[in-house]
């Protein structure tokens, strides 16, 4: 592995990027409101990454995008860049469905085993399933074989999160730690001197596994929320285990309703964040712990290019939040070639965008934030 320079994902993505409110920071895209007619989605809604409503309004947004530059071509193929085979997938096959158009897909994920490729091949559409991010190459050349020209005809949509920063597999660790890291101050904060970070972390770490997803709903918002209830006190860890195992307590719903009914024994620094909290998912926000999205974007941005180049690159991989090198040389070819390059993140905005206040003090958005890129040799 090698250390290159310092960038940001802007480099190449510019402001053609959405997060999880599909707000282009581009003020010259629509806006959500803007799309619910031709993408069909309802008033009030804003759909997720795996839904095929998502996919409407990003090939949409992809659409307007294209129009703003030179070329004005007509978009024909999808590019796609990802890595997860299961959310990454299904996106782009509902991006792909939603344009008309015929797709090709690069989802990897760094293993330390050897190298291996799969390509699934669907119609009009192909996923490539990589154990390796340089394997990027090799998708490329196998684009070309089919006759799949990347060019003004292209878009290529690019995932953020675990692939342009902090790639899977390799460096995707310092993303959860900078997580984890904000749930703990989020949490610590309330409570202040009752706070006991052991218990805190026993608590996270248990709950944040998959046997606990249906409780949870796999949300770090809902997970973030139970680990400040059980630091209140108002529930114990073990006893609220056993209650799920045993299918007594199936759902985040009903957690923060049965505690809604004992709000007022919660210590009275807790009852209006818990308020504010039950409000929020009773509206249907996904992302109902703000406080916590804002820690997040904190602790994100305290670890991007925050290493002094002369580092090990082990060491940066560890501790640094990096730009993916292979894919950014991939998007910067693209690039050239005319092909219309854009941005997906699932993360919430509040974690990805400064608050008005921060940006005052010169924060920026994510994929804005310089830091290093590494890459294999």
């Amino acid at each position: 592995m090698k250390i290159y320079d310092r960038t940001s994902v802007h480099e190449f993505l510019g402001d053609l990027v959405v997060f999880r409110n599909l707000a282009p920071p581009d003020e010259r895209l629509p806006r959500l409101d803007d799309l619910r007619e031709p993408a069909r989605v309802p008033p009030g809604v804003t759909p997720r990454k795996s839904q095929p409503a998502y996919g409407r309004v990003v090939a949409e947004l992809l659409r307007a995008a294209r129009k703003l530059d030179a070329h004005q071509a007509a978009l024909e193929r999808l590019v796609y860049v990802g890595d997860t085979r299961l959310n990454d997938a299904v996106a782009f096959d509902n991006i792909a469905s939603a344009g008309g158009w015929a797709g090709r897909a690069f989802i990897a994920s760094e293993t330390p085993e050897p190298t291996t490729a799969e390509i699934v091949q669907r119609g009009p559409t192909a996923l490539y399933f990589a154990s390796r991010w340089g394997a990027i190459v090799e998708f490329e050349r196998f684009c070309e074989e089919q006759g799949f020209p990347i060019d003004p005809q292209t878009a290529v949509v690019i995932d953020l999160d675990k692939t342009a920063l902090g790639a899977r597999g390799r460096n995707d660790r310092v993303i959860n730690q900078a997580r984890v890291e904000a749930v703990r101050r989020a949490v610590g904060g309330l409570l202040g001197d009752t706070f006991d970070r052991q218990a805190f972390q026993v608590a996270y770490d248990t709950l944040n596994q998959t046997e606990f997803h249906l409780f949870t709903a796999d949300n770090q918002d809902y997970l973030a929320y139970i680990c400040l209830i059980l630091g209140s006190g108002l529930y114990q860890l073990q006893p609220l285990l056993d209650r799920v195992r045993a299918d007594q307590l199936t759902s985040f719903a009903s957690f923060i309703a049965e505690v809604d009914e004992q709000a007022g024994e919660l210590p009275a620094s807790l009852r209006q964040i818990h308020q504010d909290i039950y409000r929020r998912v009773q509206a249907g926000d996904p992302t109902p712990f703000k406080a916590f999205r804002y820690h997040e974007y904190q602790a994100t941005v305290e670890r991007m290019g925050c290493l002094s180049d002369d580092l090990p690159v082990e060491d940066l991989l560890a501790r640094e939040i990096v730009i993916t090198q292979e894919v950014r040389e991939a998007a910067l070819r693209w690039k050239e070639q005319g092909a219309l390059l854009f941005g997906l993140s699932d993360k919430p905005d509040e974690a990805s965008i400064p608050t008005d206040q921060l940006a005052g003090e010169g924060y920026l958005p994510i994929h804005r934030v310089e830091t290093h890129a590494v890459g294999a040799r």
